[in-house]
């Protein structure tokens, strides 16, 4: 009997040993993964900031600008795509639609991105586009990699249309979260105007061709949670200019839009507790359940090899039962 408990004891010890680096290295990466219908809008908001005024072409102070932030999972785009290329993918179709005080659409911009759904790395693809324009991303974009490192990372803007690294700052901790800190500079870059522009019949080629160009900077700061990846709140000190041009009647610049952007608390407290609970499935995933099983099989061998041991006499025969020992006989 106690052999046959040594053997099953022994058994169980190497299936949870098969299933600790199983779980870890082959079941998390195909588990851990954006969904391809995922949605998702965020709104940030710049209080007490700087508008231009299309109407008489000066910068003015305004109380708010609002910017809203939607993702939205293209399912049959992410099928398309995903044959096309030999990838499993995620298309997101996403706008920043921002809004001046009125109410008032200010700028949008849309985006393609399409992206590996476990890494975020890009995949490239004929439909990736920014505003209507074909991209071949570099970097991520609106998300980390889960189990994020403590390293910098490209980072994909949208107005520059280039990938530049977004630095690692140090680990913070967020309403109860640990999260890391992130921080991209982008110095003045002339960019290109928004296809869509607040004035009607206005276009991006009509501005172009009276010399006036666009410019633009910004600091961007992003607290991500490091095990799902996902930003639990971001900010950005956003300037652009007009600069030169007859549209300025002879100014050098005029300042578009400047302002202190950040996420608005009602979203906040949103993203904060949503992520809380996806952290503990990936927490599970990647290191409690194969730590475990691993803990597991190494107390099922311990146990397996104490009744192996208990069933053997210290000279190295096996105990007989108790019951017809050759000693207790009746000769």
């Amino acid at each position: 009997m106690r052999r046959k408990v040594a053997l099953v004891l022994l058994a169980l010890a190497v299936c949870c040993a098969a299933l600790s680096p199983l779980l870890r290295w082959y079941a998390f990466p195909r588990l851990a993964r954006v969904p391809a219908h995922h949605y998702q809008a965020t709104v940030m908001v710049a209080r007490d900031a700087t508008l231009l005024d299309y109407a008489t072409m000066r910068a003015r102070r305004v109380p708010e600008v609002t910017i809203v932030q939607t993702l939205r999972g293209d399912v049959e785009a992410a099928e398309r795509i995903g044959r096309d290329t030999g990838r499993d993918v995620v298309v997101w179709d996403a706008l920043s639609h921002v809004q001046g005080p009125d109410g008032e659409m200010v700028s949008r911009i849309p985006e393609r991105y399409v992206f590996d759904p476990h890494t975020q790395e890009p995949v490239h693809a004929e439909e990736e586009a920014v505003d209507g324009e074909p991209v071949r991303r570099r970097g991520l974009e609106f998300k980390w990699p889960f189990l994020t490192e403590k390293r910098d990372y490209a980072y994909f803007d949208a107005q520059t249309r280039v990938a530049t690294p977004i630095h690692y700052r140090g680990t913070r901790d967020f309403r109860g979260i640990e999260v890391y800190y992130f921080e991209q500079t982008i110095p003045w870059t002339r960019v290109e105007f928004p296809r869509t522009l607040p004035v009607e019949g206005l276009t991006a080629e009509a501005v172009e061709a009276t010399g006036t160009t666009r410019w633009y900077t910004s600091v961007r700061r992003f607290w991500v949670e490091p095990l799902t990846g996902a930003p639990v709140y971001g900010e950005e000190t956003h300037r652009e200019e007009l600069r030169g041009g007859t549209l300025l009647a002879g100014r050098d610049r005029v300042t578009a839009f400047s302002g202190h952007v950040k996420m608005r608390e009602d979203y906040v407290r949103h993203t904060v507790d949503a992520v809380a609970g996806q952290r503990l499935l990936v927490l599970l995933l990647s290191s409690h359940l194969p730590w475990g099983l691993a803990v597991g099989a190494g107390a099922l061998l311990v146990l397996a090899l104490r009744a192996e041991a208990r069933g053997v006499d210290p000279g190295g025969r096996r105990e007989w039962p108790r019951r017809g020992r050759p000693d207790s006989a009746v000769p």
